[in-house]
């Protein structure tokens, strides 16, 4: 089974702990939403468990072995990133971006093997892009340039998926079909990590939380008995209700805590 851990992470910048003295294990079969205020920290932390900076102190493992000490295009075969606010610089048409995803795969030189076309296909079609799939890149949406990254995230079949905000931008329907996906994923054993501000997405979906505060963690377990009133009080500084059980949780913002 896939396991990410972090020990005694921390990233500095200007003197100040962005994240600080994170620890925590997290494993295959699990969809972790990642919760926090804005400023918390989640971003960081989300590209230091991607292998993408490497932290100040502390250190991350993948089944025991450093970040640091993998191949990158090996990590990259294993492990998916989705960023946040994603950006199509060049006009290229979706199916080519969509297909980015499968470099690490791919020999140095050469197109894309006839084998992978139907994966191609599959990937554009679970993100609901099929009526886009020759169209430049750079006239999509927001929306639907982020169904495109997620496409390309997912084509690859990495055993990590690490995405920030992956339904930030969503109407509700891909909202929905995007935490059901990412679901989807953990069910099949892969380890899911996904920064997110939709409380009632991640009280429906996740199957853990890990809420940050001020750079620290704040608390991490399994979804239905982290998400509580209290911790919602504690990181967003909130009074909030929480009601209905499994795919039917709802959090509900009262007032701010005083």
């Amino acid at each position: 089974m896939t396991r990410l851990t972090a020990a005694q992470v921390t990233v500095r910048r200007d003197g100040r702990a962005i994240v600080g003295e994170v620890s925590v294990e997290l494993e295959g079969g699990a969809f972790v939403a990642l919760v926090g205020a804005n400023g918390a920290g989640k971003s960081t932390l989300l590209s230091v468990l991607a292998g993408l900076i490497k932290p100040d102190a502390g250190e991350v493992r993948l089944d025991g072995t450093p970040l640091s000490g993998i191949d990158r295009r090996a990590l990259a075969r294993r492990r998916a990133y989705l960023p946040q606010n994603p950006r199509a610089e060049w006009p290229i048409a979706v199916e080519r971006l969509v297909a980015l995803g499968l470099t690490p795969h791919l020999p140095a030189f050469g197109g894309l093997p006839g084998g992978l076309e139907p994966r191609l296909t599959q990937a554009i079609e679970a993100c609901d892009l099929a009526d886009r799939r020759l169209q430049p890149a750079t006239t999509l949406s927001g929306g639907e340039l982020g169904r495109a990254m997620l496409a390309r995230a997912l084509i690859g079949d990495p055993q990590i998926l690490i995405a920030d905000e992956p339904t930030a931008g969503l109407d509700p329907r891909h909202s929905l079909d995007t935490a059901a996906r990412l679901q989807a994923l953990a069910a099949q054993g892969k380890l899911v990590i996904a920064a997110t501000h939709d409380l009632t997405l991640a009280a429906r979906y996740s199957t853990h939380l890990l809420a940050m505060l001020d750079g620290r963690l704040a608390a991490f377990g399994p979804t239905a008995h982290v998400l509580t009133p209290d911790l919602l009080r504690q990181v967003f500084g909130v009074e909030a209700r929480i009601t209905g059980a499994g795919g039917e949780r709802l959090v509900d913002y009262l007032a701010a805590a005083r």
